[in-house]
């Protein structure tokens, strides 16, 4: 998994246009999920446009509150926000893996399903990466690689659908209502927020396909 993936947070007009964005928004939550917002991360989402970033307007108004977000709190209380929500030792305050939603623990039957899937597409988890598959920073990175990756074997809309309708769709809705009910969530109740607007088109493009 790459935790730094390339980030233009420009809106784009044609299909290939929306296809790059489709990854880059993909990648950009991979990198909010996996670790607490860069210097640079911020410093673009600060200065990003604030139409949709995606054709149509639907994710105009999450990706506004978004970039709000990121403009109205300094970079280490955004860090700040980010541990305390996820991190700590022992149970964190917000669970960010698939199994703990899923089956109410860790390391269970679901992160076993999603590993047999990311072997059948030639996935493998970075030897280097302490998280486990099922975390969502690594999910949104599977994504962007299916959308963005040159092995047009794997890499195509119905991986895509069948990706996502298996390992996130069933629960990160959770996650993202776990963040809006969580009283110090301020930056990442804007992400959860853009989060679930973006899952919410992805379904109903994924639907279309049927």
């Amino acid at each position: 998994m790459s935790a730094n993936p390339s980030l233009t947070l420009s809106a784009g007009s044609s299909a290939l246009d929306e296809e790059t964005a489709r990854a880059e928004l993909y990648g950009l939550l991979s990198q909010l999920y996996y670790a607490a917002p860069s210097a640079q991360l911020l410093s673009a989402l600060r200065v990003a446009v604030t139409e949709a970033p995606a054709a149509g307007g639907f994710l105009q108004e999450p990706w506004q509150q978004l970039v709000g977000a990121s403009r109205a709190d300094s970079d280490a209380a955004i860090a700040q926000e980010f541990d305390r929500l996820f991190g700590g030792v022992g149970k964190p305050e917000v669970y960010l893996y698939g199994s703990h939603y899923l089956s109410g623990f860790l390391n269970e039957k679901p992160l076993a399903r999603l590993r047999a899937d990311l072997d059948r597409l030639g996935l493998a988890r970075d030897e280097a990466m302490p998280e486990t598959e099922d975390h969502v920073a690594y999910l949104c990175e599977v994504m962007r690689y299916l959308i963005a990756g040159d092995d047009m074997a794997v890499c195509n809309l119905t991986m895509q659908r069948d990706f996502f309708a298996a390992h996130l769709q069933p629960w990160v809705l959770q996650l993202c209502d776990a963040l809006n009910a969580h009283p110090a969530a301020r930056f990442y109740a804007a992400v959860a927020h853009f989060t679930r607007a973006f899952v919410s088109v992805e379904t109903q493009g994924f639907d279309m396909l049927e």
